[in-house]
């Protein structure tokens, strides 16, 4: 059995990227863990997600808001966590730039009946 660890707020930019940066962290047959820096980053007018997999989601740091169809925008700060179920269509419409904010995202695949 081999362990690996790691430190969610090492290497964290000193400075605004120029995208969000996507850190997977441990992929275990249908869960894939993921550390997401943003630093001003929102998604586009018509860049909404529209994902294959259920993703919970928790702020570890900084602010956001996360726009989520048909229910509206809602804002997060250090803490806030939110259960997205595949294809809940949702997109970024502000995060903190500086300090960062800091996701940790886990995505879980949807099972295949049979």
């Amino acid at each position: 059995m081999s362990t690996q660890g790691g430190n969610l707020f090492s290497g964290l930019p000193d400075h605004l990227l120029t995208e969000e940066e996507y850190d997977p962290l441990l992929s275990h047959g249908p869960v894939r863990i993921e550390r997401i820096v943003s630093t001003g980053q929102t998604a586009p007018e018509t860049g909404w997600f529209d994902q294959e997999e259920d993703e919970w989601v928790c702020l570890l740091e900084g602010s956001a808001r996360l726009e989520i169809e048909g229910e509206g925008e809602r804002g997060l700060v250090r803490g806030d966590w939110l259960f997205l179920p595949a294809h809940c269509r949702h997109r970024v419409t502000y995060t903190q730039a500086a300090p960062p904010t800091v996701w940790l995202a886990v995505f879980m695949a949807q099972r295949r009946a049979g």
